[in-house]
C-alpha cells in the first residue's frame, strides 16, 4: 500500500478524531459545566433576573415597562394609567417597538444632540405632563422640582429604574388616586430604594415593577 495514502489515512484519522474530543469538550463539556455553575451560584441571573407577583413571572428587573390604559378608540398615544408610578420616557424605541409587558422588538437611544430641537421639545412635553399629572389638591408640582430621568430616556430606553426623587415626587398622586396616606408611600419608596453599589458605583435607584407590585400588594391590605 502507497506509504503517502497510509500517512494521509492516519492524518485524517487523528484530525477527525481531535475534532470530535474538542467538539465533546467545547459544545457539550463546557457549556454544561458553565450553566451548572451559574444556576448553582447565580440562579436569579441566569434566568434573567425575573420578577413573580402572585406566583407567576411578571417582567425582569432589568428590563423597564410602560403602565399605560388601554387605547381608546382612534387614539395613537396611550395615556398613563396614574394608579401606577411611571418609569423613564421610551422616546428612542421607534414607533414600531413594542415595550409592553416585555414583548421587546428593539431597543434603543434618541441619538439627538443636546440642543436639537425635537429633543428639547421632547423634554418639555414630558416636563409639562409630569407638573400636570402629579399635581394634586394641596400638593402642587413646580417646573423646577421634576428631575432630570423623568423627562429623558436612557441610552436603551428600557432603564427599569427611577430616581427616589422622581418616586417621592409621584407620591402624592399615588396616594390621591389609591386612597392612601403620602406617609404610606413615600416610607414604600423608602424601602423600595437601593443604593449605590458597592457603596460608590452608580446612583440610589427605584426599581418600578418591583414597586408598583409592592404597591399592588399595599393597596390590597386597605
Amino acid at each position: 500500500m502507497n506509504n503517502s495514502f497510509v500517512n494521509t489515512t492516519r492524518l485524517l484519522g487523528a484530525g477527525l478524531r481531535a475534532l470530535l474530543v474538542l467538539t465533546l469538550v467545547t459544545g457539550v463539556v463546557y457549556p454544561l459545566v458553565v450553566t451548572g455553575i451559574a444556576q448553582a451560584a447565580f440562579h436569579g441571573k441566569a434566568n434573567g433576573s425575573e420578577i413573580k407577583a402572585d406566583g407567576k413571572v411578571v417582567g425582569s428587573s432589568l428590563i423597564g415597562q410602560q403602565y399605560n390604559l388601554p387605547l381608546e378608540k382612534g387614539q395613537q398615544t396611550p395615556d398613563p394609567d396614574l394608579k401606577w408610578f411611571q418609569g423613564r420616557p421610551a422616546n428612542g424605541l421607534g414607533a414600531n417597538s413594542v415595550n409592553t409587558r416585555y414583548k421587546l422588538i428593539l431597543s434603543g437611544a434618541t441619538n439627538l444632540s443636546a440642543d436639537s430641537k425635537v429633543l428639547i421639545k421632547q423634554v418639555d412635553d414630558a416636563k409639562a405632563a409630569v407638573v400636570k399629572d402629579n399635581s394634586v389638591p394641596g400638593y402642587a408640582v413646580k417646573p423646577s422640582d421634576v428631575p432630570a430621568d423623568a423627562v429623558t430616556s436612557s441610552g436603551s430606553g428600557l432603564d427599569p429604574n427611577i430616581s427616589p426623587a422622581y418616586a417621592d415626587l409621584q407620591a402624592h398622586r399615588i396616594a390621591a388616586k389609591n386612597g392612601l396616606s403620602v406617609a404610606q408611600v413615600e416610607k414604600l419608596v423608602k424601602d423600595h430604594t437601593s443604593g449605590r453599589t458597592l457603596g460608590f458605583m452608580g446612583e440610589p435607584r427605584v426599581n418600578v415593577l418591583e414597586l408598583n407590585i409592592a404597591l399592588k400588594d399595599l393597596t390590597a391590605k386597605q
